[in-house]
């Protein structure tokens, strides 16, 4: 599929007016969104090497909108919600998708360069849509990176904070447009769309869900009209975060920006009335579509994420818990619940006595080997052997309780929420640590934040209590962390994703068998709970 979008647009094929655009597009396969990117990227090349004139080319792109982001959107599926680094089929997805959003911006771009070549009185409202589509388009591609949680490459944002210099420039930053694509019908402008880009960066996109992420885009995009942007004034006091309009970044810190000329702030003042507004409307136990936040979120969903992004989008200043230093050294780290056991416990997991039974290949090697010399000789294997290999991470700064890691060689897949067992480049032992942020470099490496849980882990054994006897469940995988009263943790058990049940009675395996009483989730990830328990 790569090849055919590469190439450029059949030489039979001409779009010189409205009715033939509207043809070619009304063909598209949209139930087969490949085979309809192909085509529409077909679509686009034509436009782009021989465009039609200015107004027709405009109608024609406008006729596009749905259609694109409707196969695009499918598109992304194959790459969106994906372990790291991604598969070669989910890359290939992930470059055509960036592609065509990129292309649809550039041809937004060719059409306003038409218009001032065809010597035509391009009128304010005509700019101001051109230049919020192609804010619109870039910006998807920025998202689509967020989604795949890649870096940004070179480039995006200088492309976008120029377009909304243009829409400054023309006096129509503010002027409405018409979306098609908002549900409600409501209007936009370029202003806004820059804002709803900036409100997501803000947000922290590389350590949220995806679901998180779909929340945070819309929420963005129907509050950023609450915010305005305004010119530096020299000699005004600046706050801590501004827009560079020369700079390859979103909002970066005003004390490494020298030239005031180039400089956007935001009030975001009657943003913080808004969210402060919800979130008291939420504690007051209404429902987040009687609000406005959305059919598909409960109330603890939104409540936990408005707080989350309250700092960050009113421009509070956040200080860190700890401060972070810089580190230089290897960390071993090890993923998935069966090596994770092995390290921290120091030997291989074996089901305890009260639930041994025999498999079928260790009956086979009773069997086979029942003649051997010293029938006591244990069978010593070296953890790359059973599948316990370590993966190898450079350290790049740690603070009190996490780090900063950055994987540049091939190793395992990894996905944010994941939980991992890590050994320190200055410590012995392994810990138990989860994922907080992951990204994917340019350069194809890895880079990560991690947050290590509170205390040392001990491994240990858990299931469910039998109903009958004689009739339990074999022992699974568990890891007991213990109170930790100089950061407020409780003891904790961490189980597999999935086990917990408030007041779920399990059987837990230490040096003994003793029942205990499942209470209260503290944390979750995408294959662990993390749950407070009690003697049952």
């Amino acid at each position: 599929m790569s090849a055919v979008l590469a190439n450029t647009a059949p030489a039979s094929l001409r779009i010189p007016d409205l009715e033939t655009g509207f043809q070619v597009l009304s063909r598209l396969p949209l139930a087969n969104s490949q085979q309809a990117a192909v085509e529409m990227n077909a679509f686009l090349d034509c436009l782009l090497q021989a465009p039609p004139a200015a107004g027709v080319y405009l109608q024609i792109l406008e006729q596009t909108r749905i259609s694109l982001c409707f196969i695009e959107e499918d598109l992304a599926r194959r790459f969106t919600n994906k372990p790291l680094p991604l598969g070669d089929l989910e890359e290939l997805a992930f470059q055509e998708v960036v592609g065509t959003w990129l292309k649809a911006a550039r041809s937004y771009s060719h059409c306003a360069q038409l218009q001032d070549a065809d010597g035509g009185s391009a009128d304010a409202d005509r700019l101001a849509l051109i230049l919020h589509r192609c804010i619109y388009y870039t910006g998807m591609a920025i998202v689509e990176h967020h989604r795949a949680r890649r870096q940004l490459p070179a480039g995006l944002w200088l492309n976008l904070h120029g377009f909304y210099a243009s829409a400054e420039e023309w006096g129509i930053a503010t002027l409405a447009v018409q979306d098609p694509l908002d549900p409600l019908g409501r209007s936009t402008h370029c202003a806004a769309a820059l804002v709803a880009l900036l409100l997501t960066e803000l947000s922290g996109p590389y350590s949220l869900s995806i679901r998180e992420l779909g929340l945070v885009r819309r929420w963005a995009s129907n509050w950023s009209p609450l915010v305005t942007i305004h010119a530096a004034i020299p000699g005004e006091p600046l706050p801590h975060c501004v827009v560079d309009l020369m700079q390859d970044a979103g909002l970066c810190a005003s004390s490494e920006c020298l030239v005031t000329e180039n400089l956007r702030r935001l009030d975001t003042s009657r943003l913080a009335m808004q969210l402060s507004r919800l979130r008291e409307q939420l504690q007051q136990r209404m429902a987040p579509a009687q609000i406005g936040l959305g059919e598909d979120c409960t109330a603890v969903q939104c409540h936990r994420l408005l707080k989350r992004v309250f700092k960050p989008w009113t421009l509070v200043r956040a200080g860190r818990q700890f401060r972070r230093h810089r580190a230089a050294g290897i960390a071993k780290v090890c993923s998935g619940f069966v090596g994770m056991h092995y390290y921290i416990s120091g030997t291989e997991f074996n089901q305890p006595d009260n639930a041994r039974i025999y498999s079928r290949q260790e009956f086979d090697s009773l069997f086979a080997f029942r003649h051997m010399v010293d029938p006591t000789q244990q069978l010593t294997m070296r953890p790359s052997q059973q599948g316990f290999a370590l993966d190898d991470w450079e350290v790049l700064d740690q603070c009190a309780n996490g780090f900063r890691l950055l994987r540049s060689n091939a190793g395992r897949k990894l996905e944010p929420g994941q939980l991992l067992s890590l050994c320190p480049h200055d410590g012995s032992a392994h810990l138990l640590a989860q994922v907080v942020w992951l990204r994917q470099e340019q350069s194809g490496g890895l880079v990560a934040g991690i947050a290590a849980l509170p205390g040392r882990p001990r491994a240990v054994a858990v299931r469910p209590v039998a109903e009958r006897p004689g009739h339990g469940e074999h022992y699974s995988r568990a890891f007991l962390l213990p109170a930790v009263p100089a950061v407020g943790a409780e003891e904790t058990l961490v189980i597999p994703q999935g086990w917990y049940r408030r007041e779920r009675v399990l059987e837990m395996h230490t040096d003994t068998a003793s029942h205990v009483r499942l209470q209260r989730l503290v944390a979750e990830g995408s294959d662990f709970e993390r749950v407070t328990f009690a003697a049952a």
